[in-house]
């Protein structure tokens, strides 16, 4: 029996909102009873009066295995997120091939479980090849462990195709997760529309489009009654479609990206290529929005959406370059800046970067409650740092934080009681 006592911590508790001084024991791998004394034969883990979360449960990662290995492999987006106090990683499907058939499910399945020191679970594609025309077989998918369904970025042109697999999904009880945004309208789009973007001359898609998405998608969900979250919520305009459907009862939740609720269109200055997502940066309005709404609950989760590019796809002109940025060792920091400006508390982000995606996606991590497993990050909220992307475990390193200052380091992450990351520092 393999027995941790973790004494001297301020635990940041999601379920109870409470972030508190405290003391938790870890039973072969699983949160016990309080303790009154230190158990016989316990390794006592002096804290140092830091914060113990839950670890963050990362929904819609990029990892390059199959098809694009030399951007991020399993081995080094575990060791990442790690670092970054992520215990539990899920993983998107377009990878090359998609994972869309058990074989390939089963074949990353088996890779990260040998590969990677965290948890590592896998969504599969709703249609085959992501192409948004055929379904993909949802209920062999669900044998084989897929989480949820999922054509990621690629948003389906063909509603019919959309609806056939949102009844399908429905009466196998999957969860659909969708990228709301309306393809057409927002096709070669590097920047929101506006000043700024017809400043720089950028080809700009309006944060309409994004509204449009959703509305397609929740009409979709009351003619279908799926349960359906929308991937990223980036704009002020389609928050009165998602509060609509919540008063509706539908069963829909929403995440947004760290980097929507830290960052605004003005950082991409002069055709900064680190800075351009998917979807793109937003006015300093609908960041302020975003963060009002996950404040209020309208929006459930925050997640990374790390993509990981390399040099040549990044060294472009701004239109030409990939979207996307590595953010698995940087989600904790950045979202202490969210922390640190007073709009969430410590517990409210754990609550939408642990609780609620491990509550969404039926997983038992994410919490400090008895019987949970021991996924665990010990964090300086207020320790001060030069964001440096060539020290990133990321095979990648288009972070857009590259020499910020940062607050916020992960000094040790557990899965299952057993530690898989410390800091030298």
């Amino acid at each position: 029996m393999t027995i941790l006592h973790f004494t001297n911590a301020r635990l940041i508790d999601p379920e109870t909102l409470s972030d508190a001084p405290g003391s938790l024991t870890v039973v072969d791998g699983v949160i016990a009873e309080p303790a009154k004394k230190l158990p016989k034969g316990a390794v006592s883990i002096d804290c140092g009066g830091k914060c113990l979360a839950p670890g963050i449960v990362d929904w819609g990662v990029k990892i390059g295995e199959p098809g694009e290995r030399h951007r991020e492999s399993f081995r080094s987006a575990g060791l990442a997120a790690a670092a970054g106090g992520v215990t539990t990683v899920i993983a998107r499907p377009d990878t090359s091939p998609a994972i869309d058939t058990p074989e390939v499910l089963e074949f990353v399945t088996r890779r990260a479980a040998e590969a990677a020191p965290v948890r590592i679970r896998h969504m599969a594609a709703l249609t085959k090849g992501r192409l948004g025309h055929e379904m993909t077989e949802i209920g062999f998918l669900l044998d084989a462990g897929a989480l949820a369904f999922t054509d990621g970025f690629h948003v389906s042109t063909d509603t019919k195709a959309l609806s056939r697999a949102f009844t399908y999904a429905r009466s196998l009880g999957a969860l659909v997760v969708c990228h709301p945004q309306e393809p057409e309208l927002s096709k070669g789009g590097a920047a929101t529309s506006g000043k700024f973007a017809s400043f720089r001359g950028i080809p700009a898609v309006s944060p309409i489009a994004e509204r449009m998405g959703l509305e397609r998608d929740l009409a979709l969900v009351e003619m279908t009654r799926a349960r359906y979250h929308a991937d990223q919520i980036t704009t002020a305009h389609a928050l009165p479609a998602l509060s609509r459907a919540k008063a509706a009862g539908l069963d829909v939740t929403a995440g947004t990206s760290i980097h929507h609720l830290t960052l605004n269109e003005l950082d991409l200055g002069d055709y900064r290529t680190f800075f351009k997502l998917t979807p793109p940066l937003r006015s300093e309005e609908d960041r302020q929005a975003i963060i009002a709404a996950l404040a209020d609950g309208l929006i459930d989760v925050i997640a990374s959406f790390h993509t990981p590019a390399d040099e040549e796809s990044k060294r472009l002109p701004f239109e030409e370059a990939a979207p996307g940025a590595v953010a698995l060792e940087t989600i904790l920091p950045a979202a202490m800046r969210l922390y640190h400006a007073g709009h969430l508390s410590l517990p409210q982000i754990f609550r939408a970067m642990a609780l609620n995606p491990a509550n969404r996606l039926g997983l038992p991590q994410g919490r400090l409650s008895v019987s949970a497993p021991a996924d665990l990050v010990l964090f300086d909220p207020d320790a001060p740092f030069l964001m440096n992307r060539f020290t990133l475990q990321s095979k990648s390193k288009n972070t857009p934080f590259d020499g910020a200052r940062m607050e916020g380091r992960v000094l040790a992450s557990w899965v299952g009681g057993r530690e898989v990351f410390r800091s030298a520092i």
